[in-house]
């Protein structure tokens, strides 16, 4: 059995405030935060629902060092 993610309870988190909240994420502002602090304190790969932002952050740098 795989270990449990570390931040899944807050992914879950996030999905019900955007359930709630018909999607709209400014609303989900405070959760989406402490997913990302989660995220922050583990290890690329080490949170399956990490991922994206693990994605986001390498896209971003890539643009940064095109160079125009």
């Amino acid at each position: 059995m795989s270990p449990k993610d570390p931040c899944q309870k807050q992914a879950c988190e996030l999905q019900k405030c955007l359930q709630a909240n018909s999607y709209l994420e400014a609303r989900c502002q405070a959760v989406l935060q402490e997913l990302r602090k989660c995220c922050a304190r583990f290890p690329k790969g080490r949170s399956a629902v990490c991922s994206g932002f693990e994605k986001e952050e390498e896209e971003s740098l890539r643009l940064k060092s095109t160079p125009e």
